[in-house]
Protein backbone atom coordinates (compact mmCIF):
# COMPACT_ATOMS: atom_id res chain seq x y z
CA UNK A 1 0.00 0.00 0.00
CA UNK A 2 1.62 3.35 -1.06
CA UNK A 3 1.40 6.86 1.26
CA UNK A 4 -1.57 8.04 -1.01
CA UNK A 5 -4.13 5.46 -0.55
CA UNK A 6 -6.73 6.95 1.85
CA UNK A 7 -8.18 5.89 4.80
CA UNK A 8 -11.87 6.70 5.60
CA UNK A 9 -12.52 6.75 9.32
CA UNK A 10 -16.55 7.28 9.62
CA UNK A 11 -17.22 8.20 12.98
CA UNK A 12 -15.77 11.27 14.67
CA UNK A 13 -16.44 10.64 18.01
CA UNK A 14 -13.93 9.49 20.95
CA UNK A 15 -12.71 6.54 18.60
CA UNK A 16 -12.39 7.83 15.42
CA UNK A 17 -10.30 10.51 16.39
CA UNK A 18 -7.87 8.85 18.09
CA UNK A 19 -7.93 6.56 15.20
CA UNK A 20 -7.50 9.12 12.61
CA UNK A 21 -4.62 10.39 14.58
CA UNK A 22 -2.94 6.70 15.05
CA UNK A 23 -3.34 6.69 10.96
CA UNK A 24 -2.11 10.08 10.01
CA UNK A 25 1.11 9.26 12.63
CA UNK A 26 1.71 6.05 10.39
CA UNK A 27 1.55 8.54 7.06
CA UNK A 28 -1.65 7.48 5.99
CA UNK A 29 -3.80 10.32 4.25
CA UNK A 30 -7.28 10.02 6.55
CA UNK A 31 -11.14 11.36 5.43
CA UNK A 32 -12.81 11.48 9.49
CA UNK A 33 -16.30 11.21 8.71
CA UNK A 34 -19.00 12.85 11.05
CA UNK A 35 -22.63 13.01 10.74
CA UNK A 36 -23.38 15.64 12.96
CA UNK A 37 -22.01 19.24 12.78
CA UNK A 38 -18.63 20.42 14.66
CA UNK A 39 -19.11 19.44 18.15
CA UNK A 40 -16.63 22.72 18.42
CA UNK A 41 -18.83 25.18 17.55
CA UNK A 42 -22.59 23.51 17.64
CA UNK A 43 -24.79 22.56 20.26
CA UNK A 44 -24.55 19.79 22.68
CA UNK A 45 -27.93 17.61 22.89
CA UNK A 46 -29.15 17.97 26.72
CA UNK A 47 -28.89 15.19 28.78
CA UNK A 48 -26.63 12.98 26.74
CA UNK A 49 -23.01 13.80 28.63
CA UNK A 50 -22.74 10.97 30.44
CA UNK A 51 -19.16 11.39 32.22
CA UNK A 52 -16.13 9.06 31.03
CA UNK A 53 -14.53 7.01 33.81
CA UNK A 54 -10.97 7.34 32.11
CA UNK A 55 -8.54 4.58 33.32
CA UNK A 56 -4.99 2.83 32.46
CA UNK A 57 -6.23 1.64 29.20
CA UNK A 58 -7.47 5.10 28.15
CA UNK A 59 -4.70 6.63 29.08
CA UNK A 60 -1.87 3.84 27.33
CA UNK A 61 -3.72 4.98 24.09
CA UNK A 62 -3.51 8.66 24.73
CA UNK A 63 0.12 8.67 25.94
CA UNK A 64 1.19 7.43 22.68
CA UNK A 65 0.20 10.27 20.51
CA UNK A 66 0.97 12.61 23.65
CA UNK A 67 -2.61 14.04 24.51
CA UNK A 68 -2.37 12.32 27.99
CA UNK A 69 -1.22 15.77 29.82
CA UNK A 70 -3.35 17.63 27.77
CA UNK A 71 -6.68 15.32 29.06
CA UNK A 72 -5.64 14.66 32.33
CA UNK A 73 -5.01 18.60 32.92
CA UNK A 74 -9.40 18.45 32.90
CA UNK A 75 -9.24 15.31 34.93
CA UNK A 76 -10.98 14.80 38.46
CA UNK A 77 -9.50 11.53 40.55
CA UNK A 78 -11.69 9.27 42.17
CA UNK A 79 -10.29 7.24 44.71
CA UNK A 80 -13.45 4.52 45.56
CA UNK A 81 -17.10 4.99 45.63
CA UNK A 82 -18.83 6.70 48.15
CA UNK A 83 -22.06 5.12 49.00
CA UNK A 84 -25.67 7.05 49.42
CA UNK A 85 -28.10 5.04 51.57
CA UNK A 86 -31.45 6.08 51.91
CA UNK A 87 -31.08 7.05 56.11
CA UNK A 88 -27.40 7.10 57.62
CA UNK A 89 -23.92 8.12 56.62
CA UNK A 90 -22.37 8.14 53.84
CA UNK A 91 -19.64 5.16 53.06
CA UNK A 92 -16.44 5.58 51.35
CA UNK A 93 -14.94 2.19 49.57
CA UNK A 94 -11.82 2.66 48.06
CA UNK A 95 -10.83 1.12 44.53
CA UNK A 96 -7.30 0.08 45.26
CA UNK A 97 -5.79 -1.47 48.20
CA UNK A 98 -3.48 1.15 48.33
CA UNK A 99 -5.96 3.73 47.94
CA UNK A 100 -4.06 6.41 45.75
CA UNK A 101 -5.23 4.68 42.62
CA UNK A 102 -7.67 6.54 40.71
CA UNK A 103 -10.07 6.07 37.67
CA UNK A 104 -10.43 9.89 36.27
CA UNK A 105 -13.90 12.05 35.30
CA UNK A 106 -13.74 13.24 32.58
CA UNK A 107 -16.29 15.29 30.32
CA UNK A 108 -16.56 13.31 26.80
CA UNK A 109 -17.42 16.65 24.91
CA UNK A 110 -14.21 18.16 26.75
CA UNK A 111 -11.81 14.84 25.33
CA UNK A 112 -13.47 14.44 21.99
CA UNK A 113 -12.66 18.22 21.06
CA UNK A 114 -9.06 17.60 22.16
CA UNK A 115 -8.92 14.41 20.26
CA UNK A 116 -10.42 16.42 17.39
CA UNK A 117 -8.18 19.73 17.52
CA UNK A 118 -5.33 16.61 17.94
CA UNK A 119 -6.69 14.98 14.74
CA UNK A 120 -6.91 17.84 12.57
CA UNK A 121 -3.79 19.46 13.44
CA UNK A 122 -2.04 16.81 11.09
CA UNK A 123 -0.96 16.39 8.22
CA UNK A 124 -3.18 14.14 5.49
CA UNK A 125 -6.12 15.19 7.68
CA UNK A 126 -9.43 15.46 6.66
CA UNK A 127 -12.42 15.79 8.73
CA UNK A 128 -16.42 15.88 6.95
CA UNK A 129 -19.16 16.99 9.19
CA UNK A 130 -22.86 16.18 8.63
CA UNK A 131 -22.26 13.68 6.19
CA UNK A 132 -24.49 10.72 6.97
CA UNK A 133 -23.42 7.51 5.54
CA UNK A 134 -26.43 5.70 3.57
CA UNK A 135 -24.71 3.70 1.35
CA UNK A 136 -21.20 1.58 1.14
CA UNK A 137 -20.39 -1.07 -1.34
CA UNK A 138 -17.92 -3.22 0.70
CA UNK A 139 -16.06 -4.77 -2.32
CA UNK A 140 -15.15 -1.56 -3.79
CA UNK A 141 -15.20 0.60 -0.38
CA UNK A 142 -17.44 3.57 -2.53
CA UNK A 143 -19.50 5.39 0.28
CA UNK A 144 -22.50 7.44 -0.38
CA UNK A 145 -23.08 10.49 2.44
CA UNK A 146 -26.23 12.55 2.54
CA UNK A 147 -25.24 16.29 3.62
CA UNK A 148 -27.55 19.55 3.98
CA UNK A 149 -25.91 20.67 0.11
CA UNK A 150 -27.06 16.76 -1.18
CA UNK A 151 -25.77 13.15 -1.11
CA UNK A 152 -22.19 13.28 -1.57
CA UNK A 153 -19.62 10.36 -3.31
CA UNK A 154 -16.31 9.02 -2.26
CA UNK A 155 -14.24 6.09 -1.98
CA UNK A 156 -11.45 4.94 0.19
CA UNK A 157 -9.00 1.90 -0.15
CA UNK A 158 -9.94 0.86 3.28
CA UNK A 159 -13.33 1.88 4.98
CA UNK A 160 -12.98 1.16 8.95
CA UNK A 161 -16.14 2.08 10.95
CA UNK A 162 -15.89 3.79 14.48
CA UNK A 163 -19.32 5.48 14.50
CA UNK A 164 -21.25 4.06 17.52
CA UNK A 165 -23.40 1.28 18.72
CA UNK A 166 -25.82 2.24 15.99
CA UNK A 167 -23.29 2.03 13.01
CA UNK A 168 -24.34 2.84 10.13
CA UNK A 169 -20.94 0.98 8.64
CA UNK A 170 -22.28 -2.30 10.79
CA UNK A 171 -25.66 -1.56 9.30
CA UNK A 172 -24.19 -1.46 5.61
CA UNK A 173 -22.57 -4.93 5.85
CA UNK A 174 -25.49 -5.99 7.47
CA UNK A 175 -27.87 -5.16 4.44
CA UNK A 176 -24.91 -6.76 2.21
CA UNK A 177 -25.56 -10.01 4.02
CA UNK A 178 -21.85 -10.46 5.44
CA UNK A 179 -21.98 -10.22 8.73
CA UNK A 180 -24.79 -11.35 11.43
CA UNK A 181 -25.49 -9.24 14.67
CA UNK A 182 -26.97 -9.44 18.06
CA UNK A 183 -28.41 -6.63 20.16
CA UNK A 184 -29.08 -7.56 23.70
CA UNK A 185 -30.61 -4.23 25.52
CA UNK A 186 -31.60 -4.14 29.12
CA UNK A 187 -35.11 -3.35 30.48
CA UNK A 188 -32.57 -0.37 32.14
CA UNK A 189 -32.63 3.27 30.81
CA UNK A 190 -30.81 6.24 31.67
CA UNK A 191 -31.63 9.73 32.25
CA UNK A 192 -29.02 12.88 33.41
CA UNK A 193 -29.47 15.24 36.17
CA UNK A 194 -27.33 17.62 37.36
CA UNK A 195 -25.77 18.88 41.27
CA UNK A 196 -24.17 22.40 40.16
CA UNK A 197 -21.45 23.97 42.51
CA UNK A 198 -23.18 24.90 46.34
CA UNK A 199 -21.53 28.13 47.29
CA UNK A 200 -19.00 28.05 44.52
CA UNK A 201 -17.74 24.80 45.85
CA UNK A 202 -18.39 20.73 45.23
CA UNK A 203 -21.66 19.82 46.83
CA UNK A 204 -20.52 16.38 47.11
CA UNK A 205 -16.55 15.40 47.80
CA UNK A 206 -15.01 15.50 44.58
CA UNK A 207 -12.81 12.64 45.19
CA UNK A 208 -15.65 9.75 44.59
CA UNK A 209 -17.47 8.16 42.53
CA UNK A 210 -20.68 8.77 44.01
CA UNK A 211 -23.60 5.83 44.09
CA UNK A 212 -26.98 5.72 45.66
CA UNK A 213 -27.82 2.10 45.53
CA UNK A 214 -31.63 1.14 45.62
CA UNK A 215 -31.88 -2.62 44.78
CA UNK A 216 -33.29 -2.87 41.40
CA UNK A 217 -32.10 0.72 40.70
CA UNK A 218 -29.27 3.12 41.39
CA UNK A 219 -28.01 6.48 40.44
CA UNK A 220 -24.21 7.90 40.05
CA UNK A 221 -22.65 10.81 39.80
CA UNK A 222 -19.74 12.09 38.55
CA UNK A 223 -17.59 15.49 39.30
CA UNK A 224 -17.52 17.87 36.63
CA UNK A 225 -14.28 20.67 36.35
CA UNK A 226 -16.59 23.60 36.98
CA UNK A 227 -17.48 21.91 40.17
CA UNK A 228 -21.34 20.43 39.34
CA UNK A 229 -21.88 16.66 39.48
CA UNK A 230 -23.55 14.77 36.18
CA UNK A 231 -25.69 12.77 38.01
CA UNK A 232 -27.13 9.35 35.85
CA UNK A 233 -30.07 7.69 36.84
CA UNK A 234 -30.15 3.76 36.44
CA UNK A 235 -33.84 2.78 36.48
CA UNK A 236 -36.35 0.06 34.78
CA UNK A 237 -37.84 1.16 31.59
CA UNK A 238 -41.31 -0.42 32.89
CA UNK A 239 -43.29 -1.10 35.98
CA UNK A 240 -43.26 0.35 39.37
CA UNK A 241 -40.78 3.02 40.30
CA UNK A 242 -39.44 3.12 36.72
CA UNK A 243 -39.13 6.19 34.34
CA UNK A 244 -43.00 5.10 32.94
CA UNK A 245 -44.06 5.40 36.37
CA UNK A 246 -43.13 9.30 36.80
CA UNK A 247 -45.24 12.14 35.30
CA UNK A 248 -46.29 15.06 37.19
CA UNK A 249 -44.12 16.94 39.43
CA UNK A 250 -45.49 16.28 42.78
CA UNK A 251 -44.72 12.42 41.42
CA UNK A 252 -41.30 13.57 40.61
CA UNK A 253 -40.92 15.11 44.27
CA UNK A 254 -42.56 12.54 46.33
CA UNK A 255 -40.40 9.24 44.82
CA UNK A 256 -36.90 11.32 45.00
CA UNK A 257 -37.61 12.44 48.65
CA UNK A 258 -38.43 8.98 49.70
CA UNK A 259 -35.86 7.16 47.50
CA UNK A 260 -33.07 9.99 46.93
CA UNK A 261 -33.56 12.31 50.17
CA UNK A 262 -30.20 13.89 50.71
CA UNK A 263 -30.72 14.79 46.47
CA UNK A 264 -33.79 16.46 46.93
CA UNK A 265 -31.41 20.15 48.71
CA UNK A 266 -28.38 19.98 46.19
CA UNK A 267 -30.48 19.96 42.67
CA UNK A 268 -32.96 22.59 42.21
CA UNK A 269 -33.17 21.90 38.54
CA UNK A 270 -34.56 18.13 39.54
CA UNK A 271 -37.79 18.20 38.16
CA UNK A 272 -36.64 20.28 34.90
CA UNK A 273 -33.91 17.76 34.19
CA UNK A 274 -36.00 14.73 35.04
CA UNK A 275 -38.83 15.85 32.35
CA UNK A 276 -36.85 17.33 29.77
CA UNK A 277 -33.86 14.68 29.53
CA UNK A 278 -34.58 11.89 27.53
CA UNK A 279 -34.57 8.33 28.55
CA UNK A 280 -31.19 6.85 26.85
CA UNK A 281 -31.19 2.89 26.10
CA UNK A 282 -28.27 0.42 27.00
CA UNK A 283 -27.34 -2.73 25.31
CA UNK A 284 -24.96 -4.81 24.28
CA UNK A 285 -23.66 -4.93 20.77
CA UNK A 286 -22.32 -8.30 19.53
CA UNK A 287 -21.14 -9.00 15.97
CA UNK A 288 -19.24 -11.23 13.19
CA UNK A 289 -16.43 -11.30 11.38
CA UNK A 290 -15.91 -7.39 12.38
CA UNK A 291 -14.24 -7.07 8.85
CA UNK A 292 -15.14 -8.00 4.98
CA UNK A 293 -12.44 -8.76 2.45
CA UNK A 294 -9.73 -6.66 4.61
CA UNK A 295 -11.54 -4.04 3.19
CA UNK A 296 -14.12 -2.87 5.75
CA UNK A 297 -13.37 -2.90 9.48
CA UNK A 298 -15.45 -2.19 12.88
CA UNK A 299 -13.98 -0.91 16.11
CA UNK A 300 -14.90 0.07 19.19
CA UNK A 301 -18.65 0.48 19.77
CA UNK A 302 -19.32 -0.06 16.30
CA UNK A 303 -18.31 -3.69 17.03
CA UNK A 304 -19.12 -4.47 20.61
CA UNK A 305 -20.72 -1.85 22.13
CA UNK A 306 -21.00 -2.71 26.03
CA UNK A 307 -23.34 -1.24 29.23
CA UNK A 308 -21.53 1.96 31.00
CA UNK A 309 -21.55 -0.15 34.18
CA UNK A 310 -17.36 -1.10 34.39
CA UNK A 311 -16.41 2.94 32.70
CA UNK A 312 -14.73 0.63 30.12
CA UNK A 313 -16.43 1.90 27.12
CA UNK A 314 -14.25 4.15 25.81
CA UNK A 315 -11.06 2.67 27.68
CA UNK A 316 -11.71 -0.41 25.54
CA UNK A 317 -12.08 1.32 22.36
CA UNK A 318 -9.08 3.05 22.70
CA UNK A 319 -7.00 -0.17 23.55
CA UNK A 320 -9.10 -0.88 20.13
CA UNK A 321 -7.26 1.54 18.39
CA UNK A 322 -3.71 0.18 19.82
CA UNK A 323 -4.16 -3.04 19.00
CA UNK A 324 -5.23 -2.49 15.40
CA UNK A 325 -1.89 0.05 15.23
CA UNK A 326 0.07 -3.44 16.69
CA UNK A 327 -1.28 -5.74 13.89
CA UNK A 328 -0.36 -3.00 11.19
CA UNK A 329 3.13 -2.90 12.64
CA UNK A 330 3.20 -7.43 12.66
CA UNK A 331 1.52 -7.05 8.79
CA UNK A 332 3.22 -4.33 7.60
CA UNK A 333 0.37 -2.64 6.84
CA UNK A 334 -1.36 -5.22 4.66
CA UNK A 335 -4.89 -4.76 5.91
CA UNK A 336 -6.11 -8.00 4.38
CA UNK A 337 -3.77 -9.51 7.32
CA UNK A 338 -4.19 -6.98 10.01
CA UNK A 339 -8.22 -6.49 10.17
CA UNK A 340 -8.78 -10.16 10.47
CA UNK A 341 -5.67 -10.56 13.17
CA UNK A 342 -7.02 -7.76 14.77
CA UNK A 343 -10.48 -9.46 15.21
CA UNK A 344 -8.77 -12.39 16.24
CA UNK A 345 -6.55 -11.01 18.77
CA UNK A 346 -10.26 -8.84 20.31
CA UNK A 347 -13.23 -10.29 19.94
CA UNK A 348 -12.15 -12.78 23.22
CA UNK A 349 -11.53 -9.92 25.32
CA UNK A 350 -13.99 -7.61 24.00
CA UNK A 351 -16.63 -10.53 25.14
CA UNK A 352 -15.22 -10.44 28.63
CA UNK A 353 -15.47 -6.83 29.38
CA UNK A 354 -19.07 -7.05 27.44
CA UNK A 355 -19.80 -9.72 30.92
CA UNK A 356 -17.99 -8.26 33.44
CA UNK A 357 -19.77 -4.98 32.92
CA UNK A 358 -23.08 -6.54 33.13
CA UNK A 359 -22.17 -8.04 36.46
CA UNK A 360 -20.75 -4.62 37.71
CA UNK A 361 -24.07 -3.80 36.97
CA UNK A 362 -25.70 -6.18 39.50
CA UNK A 363 -23.22 -5.15 42.17
CA UNK A 364 -23.68 -1.48 42.11
CA UNK A 365 -27.05 -1.56 42.21
CA UNK A 366 -27.49 -4.70 44.56
CA UNK A 367 -24.43 -5.61 46.30
CA UNK A 368 -22.16 -2.64 47.42
CA UNK A 369 -24.50 -1.70 50.50
CA UNK A 370 -24.10 -5.34 51.75
CA UNK A 371 -22.55 -6.01 54.31
CA UNK A 372 -21.32 -9.28 53.49
CA UNK A 373 -19.75 -7.37 50.23
CA UNK A 374 -18.38 -5.14 51.83
CA UNK A 375 -16.29 -7.52 54.28
CA UNK A 376 -15.44 -9.28 50.91
CA UNK A 377 -13.57 -6.18 50.03
CA UNK A 378 -11.63 -6.12 53.23
CA UNK A 379 -10.44 -9.64 52.75
CA UNK A 380 -9.87 -9.20 49.14
CA UNK A 381 -7.62 -6.19 50.22
CA UNK A 382 -5.73 -7.52 53.22
CA UNK A 383 -4.88 -10.36 50.57
CA UNK A 384 -3.77 -7.95 48.41
CA UNK A 385 -1.66 -6.40 51.32
CA UNK A 386 -0.35 -10.01 51.97
CA UNK A 387 0.27 -11.23 48.44
CA UNK A 388 1.66 -8.12 46.74
CA UNK A 389 1.55 -8.90 42.77
CA UNK A 390 0.12 -12.26 43.11
CA UNK A 391 -3.30 -11.79 44.43
CA UNK A 392 -5.13 -8.13 42.84
CA UNK A 393 -8.59 -7.72 42.48
CA UNK A 394 -10.93 -7.92 39.15
CA UNK A 395 -11.36 -4.31 39.64
CA UNK A 396 -7.53 -3.30 40.22
CA UNK A 397 -6.69 -5.39 36.84
CA UNK A 398 -9.54 -3.91 34.50
CA UNK A 399 -9.12 -0.57 35.48
CA UNK A 400 -5.33 -0.27 36.69
CA UNK A 401 -3.55 -2.32 33.62
CA UNK A 402 -3.77 -3.44 30.53
CA UNK A 403 -3.78 -6.86 31.11
CA UNK A 404 -5.93 -8.16 28.65
CA UNK A 405 -9.81 -8.17 29.82
CA UNK A 406 -10.22 -12.45 28.89
CA UNK A 407 -6.60 -12.53 31.00
CA UNK A 408 -8.10 -10.68 33.93
CA UNK A 409 -11.18 -13.06 33.91
CA UNK A 410 -8.97 -15.93 33.99
CA UNK A 411 -6.46 -14.79 36.59
CA UNK A 412 -9.73 -13.82 38.89
CA UNK A 413 -11.02 -17.50 38.27
CA UNK A 414 -7.90 -19.05 39.29
CA UNK A 415 -7.25 -16.87 42.48
CA UNK A 416 -11.02 -17.10 43.74
CA UNK A 417 -10.28 -21.11 43.13
CA UNK A 418 -7.20 -21.24 45.58
CA UNK A 419 -9.01 -18.82 48.18
CA UNK A 420 -11.56 -21.39 47.84
CA UNK A 421 -9.10 -24.42 48.39
CA UNK A 422 -7.28 -22.53 51.61
CA UNK A 423 -10.92 -22.02 52.34
CA UNK A 424 -12.22 -25.49 52.58
CA UNK A 425 -8.74 -26.22 53.93
CA UNK A 426 -8.70 -24.12 56.70
CA UNK A 427 -12.19 -24.98 57.68
CA UNK A 428 -11.57 -28.39 57.63
CA UNK A 429 -8.38 -27.87 60.56
CA UNK A 430 -10.98 -25.92 62.19
CA UNK A 431 -13.04 -28.56 62.48
CA UNK A 432 -10.44 -31.25 63.05
CA UNK A 433 -9.11 -28.93 66.11
CA UNK A 434 -12.57 -28.57 67.43
CA UNK A 435 -13.47 -32.54 67.33
CA UNK A 436 -9.89 -33.25 69.07
CA UNK A 437 -10.71 -30.72 71.93
CA UNK A 438 -14.04 -32.56 72.10
CA UNK A 439 -12.83 -36.05 72.05
CA UNK A 440 -10.62 -35.06 74.75
CA UNK A 441 -13.16 -33.40 77.03
CA UNK A 442 -14.59 -36.67 76.61
CA UNK A 443 -11.91 -38.93 78.26
CA UNK A 444 -11.32 -36.29 80.92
Amino acid sequence: MTERDEIAVVGAGLAGCLLACFLARRGYPVALYERRPDPRTGKVERGRSINLALSERGLDALRRIGLDGQVMADALPMRGRMLHPVEGEQQFQSYSVSGDRAINSISRGALNNALLDAASALPGVRIAFEHRLVGLDPITGDMTFETPQGKVAATASVVLGADGAGSAVRGQLLGYGVLTESVDFLDYGYKELTIPPLGGDFALDPGALHIWPRGTSMMIALPNPDRSFTCTLFWPTHGTASFASLGSPAAIEQHFATHYPDLIPLAPNLVDDYQHNPVGVLGTVRCTPWQVNGKVGLLGDAAHAIVPFYGQGANCAFEDVVELDRCLDECDDDWAAALPLFQHRRQENAEAIAQMALANFVEMRDKVASPLFQAGKRVEHALERALPGRYVSRYELVSFSTTPYAEVRRRVRRQHRVLGAVAVGAAALLAGAVGAVISRGRRG
